[in-house]
């Protein structure tokens, strides 16, 4: 079953940290994905531009109305996925609670939809 492991953080924090911060930060994503890539599990992740490049898109009444940014304001922001291929939620967890947003912000797992035949 696929699961998405969603990260979230504060923005702040990561603009104001130091290059070597960023560093160790990205290295410990790079060494997390890798695992994930050698045990079969990895289907897709990416990091996201920041919230402040977003566009939320509502469409009411047949009318569109757009807005710059995220749809709610927070102070942890969605800053990066990933897919995954686990046998069960335990398993999706055990891999949650490996990503390093787990240690600075928070993670959440969500099992996915199966995709309806023909798509």
């Amino acid at each position: 079953m696929k699961y998405i492991i969603l990260i979230y953080g504060e923005e702040k924090n990561w603009m104001g940290s130091s290059p070597g911060v960023r560093d160790e930060v990205t290295a410990a994503y790079m060494k997390y994905a890798g695992e994930l890539v050698q045990a079969g599990a990895m289907v897709a992740g990416d990091p996201l531009q920041p919230a402040a490049t977003a566009t939320t898109i509502r469409v009411r009444d047949g009318k569109v109305q757009t807005t710059d940014g995220p749809f709610a304001e927070t102070k942890e922001q969605l800053g990066g996925y990933f897919v995954i291929e686990a046998t069960d939620l335990d398993e999706a967890i055990r891999w949650g609670q490996k990503c390093p947003g787990a240690a600075h912000g928070c993670v959440e797992v969500r099992p996915l939809l199966p995709k309806p035949p023909g798509i």
